[in-house]
């Protein structure tokens, strides 16, 4: 196999044209919450019913959600570009970062935001290496559509909506 040296910024303004939704991935470790905005969530399988996400291997929520074994996902919907920017900030307090965001419990434990248009929760099943992220693969367990409305895009660096 030939390696080709690929620049890394041009690499990041070509995976910016595939346009993702937005959602936060949360989890609960030692009665604790967890959360993080991911746009690198996906349908897995049907048949059984698979998805997965990408948590990078320095974010303290990767080593949460591991050992956790379940976690939830809350697609974003358009109105919602400040919470996403909320989760994505590193380095935000841990202790309460859900007390202003309404949300509640789902059958797995792990928190949902009530505003979401879509969530899911799932019991992971695969952690693959990813190079600097790792690969988390879970078996969907419960699914709801808490609201109407059109998801929060990401797109060449800017939220966008439809």
């Amino acid at each position: 196999m030939t390696h080709v040296d690929v620049d890394r910024d041009l690499y990041r303004k070509v995976v910016g044209r595939y346009a993702t939704g937005i959602a936060i991935v949360t989890t609960v470790d030692a009665g604790v919450d967890h959360a993080m905005t991911v746009n690198s969530f996906a349908s897995v399988s049907l048949d059984p019913l698979l998805a997965l996400f990408c948590a990078e291997k320095i974010a303290r929520f990767h080593d949460s959600v591991l050992k956790a074994g379940v976690w939830g996902v809350s697609v974003l919907a358009e109105d919602a570009e400040e919470v996403s920017r909320f989760f994505a900030h590193r380095g935000r307090p841990l202790e309460g970062q859900l007390a202003d965001r309404p949300h509640h419990r789902g059958y797995l434990g792990v928190p949902l935001l009530d505003d979401a248009v879509a969530t899911l929760e799932c019991r992971t099943t695969g952690v693959h290496d990813g190079g600097d992220h790792t690969i988390i693969v879970g078996a969907v367990e419960h699914v709801g559509t808490p609201r109407d409305g059109e998801p929060l895009l990401y797109h060449e660096g800017r939220y966008r909506r439809f």
